[in-house]
């Protein structure tokens, strides 16, 4: 005899994990699965194209898997004729076709999902049990714990905490190597002559192909193409990538891990934060793993230091930040930048070579690496005086690895100053002599990265001083941005004018070009 389905479990988006918080304790035989494609999440910003096959994609997969585990699970497509276009609208559907005693959810990751989850029991009229993520290493109550001791947030902070509390890459109390952080000796410039790993290409099954149709035909205004989809998207095709990273890319990951090479998109990179993000890959394990092949002698300490900081330091801190500073972050505005990005940033036509390659690759794949979004696409919108809130809206939608709460902190706050250094303690910034120190983009540019003035001149150049002179009342007395100020500061009168004046020139012609892609 059937029992009677007493517990509604919804599963979002980025909760594609078998063991699911939510699901613990839940009995298989009395709980429905309720997993929901709707137009509120596909449209809330127009998503790369390859970001919604991608999360469809292992949503559908991911149901199988449930379904092969002994759940029972309902899941409403985005092309389903009675599909309510919202979760909300989904879950009352199965409150009516149910009439569940309880509805049990992991929390949500950001605001306004949170926001969603918090209406329901007033709204059905049901129990409504909120489970926190314990996907996550610091539960919220953990970063406020650790940030209300602190007159500065600052993440390696954090990350020594973490260090400690995980006993990653520890030795009788210790780090290993006597040290924290390895930062300094992972800022090798690479040659194209390097034999580069290769993260593995997933062919699109059945399932894949019917997102991939219906992706193309929903959404054909969004950007970005869906040619040559390649991820994977079950957990055991996202674990043979990890695998392939380890075997392969790792042990110079460290060297090599701000290094950019034309038409190399992926170089040493893992390639796993999308997996991670979505609920696939569970990055302790993939950190203990790292940790596993240095303690093998597979891979140097820099190199797995240098990983581990990534998953255990940055996206945990960045999610305690998104949480602790409130859904009004995002309007944060220290620099008082109200420029649009200009409107090669929804195709790549750009002169700029760094740029062309950096955002082309986005645009193909749904990725980039994270000098390449610092440095290359963040720097220049940060020197352009691009408004952050419309530079977070665009990496949000252009980066299958973005949700919110780990996007927004590292675009508004790290990339772009946003917060006034609540997240970094200097605005990342540079000159063409970075770009050029650290890639091979400056040897095939129409621009010259040596030149400041003249129409062959690097725009990164004059920007970037521009940018110094332009903001000296907010930012002339910060500690690390001393020297540069002070060189600007020796430089003659006509000089400065003149920069100024090439400045004023370029930042006219974005202008006169004018914005797209809203």
């Amino acid at each position: 005899m059937t029992r009677k389905k007493t517990t509604l479990v919804p599963i979002l988006g980025d909760q594609l994990t078998i063991d699911l918080a939510s699901l613990r304790d839940c009995d298989p035989e009395t709980t429905i699965v309720l997993m929901m494609e709707v137009d509120e999440e596909t449209t809330y910003v127009r998503h790369h194209k390859r970001k919604i096959a991608y999360i469809l994609s292992a949503m559908r997969h991911h149901a199988e898997a449930l379904r092969d585990a002994g759940w029972t699970v309902e899941y409403t497509q985005l092309d389903d004729p009675n599909n309510a276009g919202s979760f909300t609208g989904e879950i009352a559907r199965a409150v009516e076709r149910h009439d569940p005693k309880r509805i049990v959810v992991t929390e949500g990751g950001e605001w306004r999902v949170m926001a969603m989850l918090d209406s329901w029991e007033t709204l059905f009229g049901i129990p409504v049990e909120i489970r926190s993520d314990d996907r996550f290493l610091a539960s919220h109550a953990d970063f406020e714990t650790w940030a209300a001791e602190r007159k500065s947030l600052t993440m390696e902070w954090f990350y020594r905490q973490m260090r400690t509390r995980t006993g990653l890459l520890m030795t009788a109390g210790k780090p290993e190597g006597d040290r924290w952080n390895f930062d300094k000796e992972n800022r090798k410039p690479a040659k194209n002559d390097l034999l580069m790993p290769r993260p593995l290409v997933f062919a699109a099954d059945a399932i894949t192909q019917g997102v991939l149709t219906l992706v193309a035909e929903r959404f054909a205004d969004h950007p970005g193409s869906l040619d040559g989809f390649e991820y994977a998207v079950t957990a055991v095709d996202a674990e043979r990538q990890a695998a392939n990273f380890f075997k392969h890319a790792l042990a110079q990951f460290g060297d090599y891990e701000d290094a950019m090479l034309t038409g190399e998109r992926h170089l040493w990179h893992s390639i796993l934060s999308p997996y991670i993000n979505s609920g696939l890959l569970d990055p302790l394990d993939l950190c203990r793993r790292a940790e596993a092949e240095y303690r093998a002698g597979r891979a140097p300490l820099n190199a797995v230091e240098g990983y581990i900081r990534q998953i255990i330091g940055w996206r945990e801190y960045m999610r305690g930040i998104y949480w602790r500073e409130g859904p009004d972050y995002v309007e944060r505005n220290f620099l008082d930048h109200h420029r649009e990005l200009p409107g090669w940033y929804w195709t790549g036509e750009t002169d700029m070579h760094c740029l062309r390659e950096a955002i082309g690759q986005t645009l193909e794949t749904a990725h980039a690496h994270h000098i390449q979004r610092l440095m290359v696409t963040g720097n220049f919108a940060l020197l352009i005086g691009a408004d952050p809130a419309k530079v977070h809206l665009w990496y949000l939608e252009v980066y299958v690895d973005a949700y919110e709460w780990v996007e927004l902190p590292n675009t508004l706050g790290m990339s772009q100053f946003g917060d006034g250094g609540l997240l970094g303690s200097k605005p990342y910034i540079s000159s063409g002599a970075y770009i050029d120190r650290m890639s091979d983009y400056c040897g095939t540019c129409r621009y010259n990265v040596k030149q400041r003035i003249g129409p062959d001149a690097c725009p990164f150049n004059a920007l970037y001083w521009d940018f110094l002179a332009r903001h000296e009342d907010k930012l002339g007395r910060n500690n690390r941005l001393a020297m540069p100020y002070r060189n600007w500061v020796k430089q003659s009168e006509a000089d400065r004018e003149a920069t100024r004046a090439q400045a004023a020139g370029f930042l006219a012609s974005l202008d006169a070009s004018g914005p797209a892609g809203y």
